[in-house]
């Protein structure tokens, strides 16, 4: 499943070049338990950075977003390694108005926290009696965030009334509709797009099992929708 993990510490952004229009700064921190009782281990990055990292041989490189939005690519990374206190990162940001508008919020300390997005390897976990000691992930971007803000992730858990259910699974089945007609088009589609809606077919994925799996309150018990009945193709 795709998960996302919020970076909620001070120090974060260690550098602005608002002339050169870089930031540096951390995505992640290690020796961190999450509330899904997870902790991301030193080299659970490194595959992810070796196949997908801005220096790998791969057309679908990390992206970097606005608040794991894929309608928002905000730059792209130029450094991305670990050290001993995580993920860190160098990016050169979009020449767009998001890109400078993002780059300045950043400055002001408005936008001033990260959260990366990532599927986990099960077979690379071991349960060491109080948590999850994570050692390999596949990581697919890193996001930042509007202090304080956990409505940015939009990968949830939907624990609501079977009408805001049956609403989030209308608009999920829409946003599968445009990227399948997209796909479908083919021609005028570069790598990064591939990229971000591959970001985006698992994000939605991710809702999808998690509106399935919630208690059902219907009295035959059916799921509210059927995933078997959507084509990507």
């Amino acid at each position: 499943m795709y998960k996302t993990q919020d970076f909620r510490g001070v120090n974060q952004i260690k550098g602005i070049d608002m002339a050169k229009m870089t930031v540096e700064g951390y995505l992640s921190a290690f020796d961190v338990v999450d509330s899904d009782n997870d902790m991301l281990m030193r080299g659970a990055f490194n595959k992810s950075i070796s196949e997908r990292g801005p220096q790998s041989q791969g057309n679908r490189k990390i992206a970097f977003l606005r608040g794991h939005n894929t309608d928002k690519p905000i730059g792209k990374f130029l450094e991305l390694y670990e050290d001993e206190i995580g993920l860190k990162y160098v990016a050169q940001m979009s020449q767009s108005t998001l890109g400078k508008d993002t780059l300045m919020l950043m400055q002001e300390g408005i936008l001033n926290e990260h959260s990366i997005g990532y599927m986990r390897m099960t077979d690379k976990e071991k349960y060491n009696g109080k948590f999850n000691e994570v050692k390999e992930v596949m990581l697919f971007e890193g996001s930042v965030l509007t202090f304080g803000s956990n409505g940015d992730t939009p990968v949830v858990n939907v624990k609501s009334s079977p009408e805001l259910r049956e609403k989030e699974s209308v608009s999920l089945a829409a946003r599968m509709d445009k990227i399948t007609k997209l796909i479908r088009k083919g021609s005028g589609l570069t790598d990064e797009m591939f990229n971000l809606l591959e970001i985006e077919l698992l994000q939605i994925k991710s809702s999808y099992e998690s509106l399935i799996t919630e208690p059902r309150s219907t009295q035959n018990n059916e799921p509210i929708i059927d995933i078997s009945k959507i084509s990507l193709i």
